[in-house]
Order: C-alpha cells, then structure tokens, then sequence
C-alpha cells in the first residue's frame, strides 16, 4: 500500500470542483454518518399486528423492518398526512375488531 499525499482543504476543494475523483485521498473506513448511527432497539408486537405488517411487507415486495422503519419515520418527521393517518386509524381499528372478535 503506498502512502497517500496530504492534501490541503483548498487542495481537496479544487479537486472536487474540478469534477476529478477525490475517493483516493478519503479514508473511508473512519467516514461517519453524524445523527444517522444505528441503535439496535427491541420492540414487542402482538402476532396479529406482526401478521399485519407482514401483509403490508409482502404487498410492497420490502422486509417487514423497512415497513416498520418507514411507516416511524413518516410519522416522527409529521409527513404522513391527516388523510392517511385517519384511514391507517380506520384500518387498524377494524383489524382490531376482527381480531377481538375471533378470540
């Protein structure tokens, strides 16, 4: 492996600017997502809402986690419209009910 020159941030900014690949002077192994690390976190579901979000998995052709993911972060961020959350109320609220009902 041979050493890399050091470049300067001017050095590095016109390299970029100019369009030329950079990747070479990056170290990519100690790169960083700031606010975007991952924390493993443990959620328990009742197996009718595990069944339910594996439909919805199923349906899209994702994992059932990118479900879960999605559906958090739209409704962390307020992008899931009034709209939506009303009829995914809705939903769930007669999935509930059937669920009750076989019991």
């Amino acid at each position: 492996m041979t050493a890399k020159r050091k470049l300067t941030s001017r050095q590095l900014d016109a390299l970029h600017d100019s369009g030329a690949d950079i990747s070479a002077h990056l170290d990519l192994r100690s790169a960083r997502r700031p606010g975007l690390e991952i924390q493993r976190v443990n959620v328990d579901f009742p197996i009718w809402m595990v069944e339910s979000l594996d439909e919805e998995a199923e349906r899209l052709g994702v994992p059932r986690q990118s479900v879960i993911k999605f559906w958090i972060s739209e409704c962390l961020t307020g992008k899931l419209s009034t709209r939506s959350s009303e009829v995914a109320v809705k939903e769930l609220a007669r999935k509930v009910k059937r669920r009750v009902r076989e019991i």
